[in-house]
């Protein structure tokens, strides 16, 4: 979890939000969601993070979404991270349907 976090805020992340899955889902024990200002940047800090995973010995992560870019999933195994440009977060919401209400009181 510490080198996702620490990848993604290297990359300059935005708006990254984690949310503790342990109990409400068998997919993993966290979800990390943020955003990157371009389809470019999105691209680049799931390409930066899956190969920091890999060197880390954590494996080889799944990546899906990377042609678009805009909203890439990494499977991190316990982790699963969602990077999506603004405009495609803010439409599927992910923070809310997970029942996560961010630090302004609304996801």
């Amino acid at each position: 979890m510490a080198l996702v976090l620490q990848s993604l805020d290297d990359d300059q992340v935005q708006e990254l939000v984690v949310i503790d899955l342990e109990g409400k889902s068998s997919i993993a024990d966290f979800m990390v969601i943020g955003s990157g200002r371009s389809t470019r940047q999105v691209a680049a800090m799931a390409q930066k993070l899956g190969e920091r995973l890999k060197q880390g010995g954590f494996g080889h992560p799944r990546i899906e979404g990377l042609p678009a870019a805009d909203w890439v999933l990494i499977d991190a195994g316990g982790v699963v991270v969602h990077l999506f440009r603004p405009e495609v977060r803010s439409f599927y919401n992910l923070e809310r349907m997970w029942g996560f209400d961010g630090p302004s009181g609304a996801a």
